[in-house]
């Protein structure tokens, strides 16, 4: 079962991550999102862990509990949203009316 983790304090890696999942039971992954350029979080992660009760009660016990002074907002992670109708995504298409009108 895959998990997001938000509001996470900055200073929190990968290790801190799986460390305060571990607690609940077998990690299999856990990760801080980082911006590319900066290489520095985002305030947010992701952990998986295979067994569907084990992950059931840590988002239980972690959601909207302080770590490091920030309350963690845990729940199970949601696919991302593919392309589509109402995706609303980038491309070169669709986007407004002209700009010579302003």
């Amino acid at each position: 079962m895959d998990i997001y983790v938000g509001n996470l304090p900055y200073q929190v890696d990968d290790q801190k991550l799986q460390e305060l999942f571990a607690q609940h039971g077998t990690v299999t992954s856990a990760r801080v999102i980082v911006d590319k350029f900066s290489g520095e979080s985002k305030g947010f992660g992701f952990v998986e862990m295979p067994d569907k009760a084990q992950a059931e009660a840590a988002i239980q016990a972690t959601n909207d509990q302080d770590f490091m002074g920030r309350n963690l907002r845990v729940n199970e992670s949601q696919p991302k949203p593919r392309g589509g109708a109402g995706g609303g995504g980038g491309g070169k298409r669709g986007g407004g009316g002209r700009r010579d009108r302003w």
